[in-house]
């Protein structure tokens, strides 16, 4: 049986192999305590309250926190292109991605690729098959500081999504696949306008913007309906767990039901959120979201379904570092979230919803995936991360 944190105010016997982080703030899944930690291996073995000598590394009264989990990142890929018709060395954006990553406390990620090619030219083609060879190639070097596991980002209307999903379960380990749809007038973009000015922070015109979306549009409605169920037979015939995007209506969210989804990133509206709820969907937001106070596409923002318990897990996006800060930041906004469940946002929850049932918590048993965080006023800075007991930053 596991020590118990409201008795053990001394590491067990037989703990002298143990590695002793002290004096730290620990945020465990109920509670902040000052205490503790012990690990032996890559694993936590014991965690108390209080003083625990002077064997331990003293974190001087910081904050140690889960790693963080993070399910969705489009960052992967500015690193490969960094700028438009720009290509850069695999090798080379990989670790400078994952070296960013370990940096803002995540020890596990999820690689977001986007999968088949878009009607405005979106997707990475090829590209994703080289870049998840480079990932794994890194990984069995011991090259990557996070853990990385892969989620596909699947366009529905693109023709060649399936051939290419199928191409990439075949020869790589997929953990997460989610089901996109970013035809302008539903969904996401349900306010067409909203689609231009989207496409027009990229550089894009009016006309080329409409043209982009009358091709999305008949792709759509050619290939859309059937490359959903290919792809839900795709996912359930390699035990790969699913993801809904951008669920609006309740309509959407009865879809994503049957479909077996696990996971809504980022429902765009409250009545979405709500039936995710009544559905058992676990809903996820962007800590982006969270941060500037609203979503960027004038969609319902994250702090309001937090206020009302339709939020279970946050997302870096598209700003690694957002993800930590979103944690910290939460408890501050009146919506009745406490530090540890902001934590279990980014760290717990994430884990559960992917099945990874070894980390996400600072608890006996668990993986010593740990964050070491000092507070410069209200901005967390991480300055420690160890992932397995090993440390990474």
């Amino acid at each position: 049986m596991s020590p118990d944190i409201n008795t053990l105010s001394m590491p067990p016997a037989g703990l002298t192999e143990a590695t002793l982080y002290g004096n730290a703030r620990l945020v465990l899944a109920d509670r902040v305590v000052l205490g503790w930690l012990a690990v032996v291996d890559e694993w936590i073995v014991a965690v108390g309250e209080g003083d625990v000598g002077a064997a331990a590394l003293d974190l001087d009264g910081d904050f140690l926190l889960p790693g963080l989990v993070e399910l969705h990142t489009d960052h992967l890929e500015s690193h490969l292109q960094p700028r438009p018709h720009v290509r850069w060395d695999t090798l080379g954006a990989v670790l400078a991605y994952d070296a960013q990553i370990a940096a803002s406390g995540i020890t596990t990620v999820f690689d977001s690729l986007r999968v088949g090619t878009d009607a405005d030219g979106g997707g990475l083609g090829g590209e994703a098959m080289a870049l998840l060879g480079t990932l794994d190639q890194a990984q069995r070097q011991g090259l990557l500081r996070a853990s990385h596991l892969t989620h596909l980002r699947c366009e529905l209307p693109a023709p060649d999504v399936v051939t290419a999903a199928t191409a990439l379960l075949g020869q790589y380990p997929v953990g997460l696949l989610s089901l996109m749809d970013h035809t302008p007038g539903q969904r996401q973009f349900r306010d067409v306008e909203q689609f231009y000015a989207y496409a027009a922070r990229h550089g894009a015109n009016r006309g080329e913007v409409e043209a982009a979306g009358r091709r999305k549009l008949a792709q759509a409605e050619a290939f859309g309906d059937g490359h959903r169920t290919a792809l839900v037979a795709l996912a359930k015939a390699h035990g790969v767990a699913l993801a809904s995007h951008d669920d609006t209506t309740p309509a959407d969210v009865a879809q994503s039901a049957q479909d077996g989804v696990t996971l809504a990133e980022f429902p765009t509206t409250l009545e979405a959120a709500r039936a995710c709820q009544q559905a058992g969907i676990t809903v996820m937001m962007g800590a982006p979201n969270l941060i500037r106070g609203g979503s960027h596409s004038g969609n319902i923002a994250a702090a309001t379904l937090a206020g009302q318990g339709l939020l279970q897990v946050l997302s870096s996006d598209y700003v690694p570092a957002s993800l930590l800060l979103a944690a910290f930041r939460l408890p501050g906004l009146g919506v009745g979230v406490t530090l540890p469940q902001a934590v279990a946002m980014v760290s717990r929850n994430p884990a559960l919803a992917t099945g990874l049932l070894d980390r996400g918590e600072l608890a006996p048993g668990r993986r010593a995936d740990l964050v070491r965080v000092a507070m410069a006023g209200d901005q967390p800075v991480v300055r420690q991360v160890w992932r397995g007991g090993q440390r990474v930053t």
